[in-house]
């Protein structure tokens, strides 16, 4: 099953720079959105994996 991620991204000049939602210090950049997104799903498997220590993540947290 292929898991799905919600990213951030936009043009920049000749860049388009980005990040995954749930890592936001992360950001990274491609000379095409589709590099773009390669190289994010990079920056998902190290992170995810634990590769990267002491790595920050962004959530919601429900208040009831």
């Amino acid at each position: 099953m292929d898991a799905q991620v919600k990213i951030i991204y936009w043009q920049d000049g000749d860049f388009w720079l980005g990040y995954i939602e749930e890592y936001p210090d992360y950001m990274t950049q491609g000379m095409s959105l589709e590099e773009l997104r390669g190289n994010l799903k990079d920056v998902y498997k190290e992170l995810s994996s634990g590769a990267i220590p002491c790595a920050r993540r962004e959530e919601e947290l429900v208040l009831t």
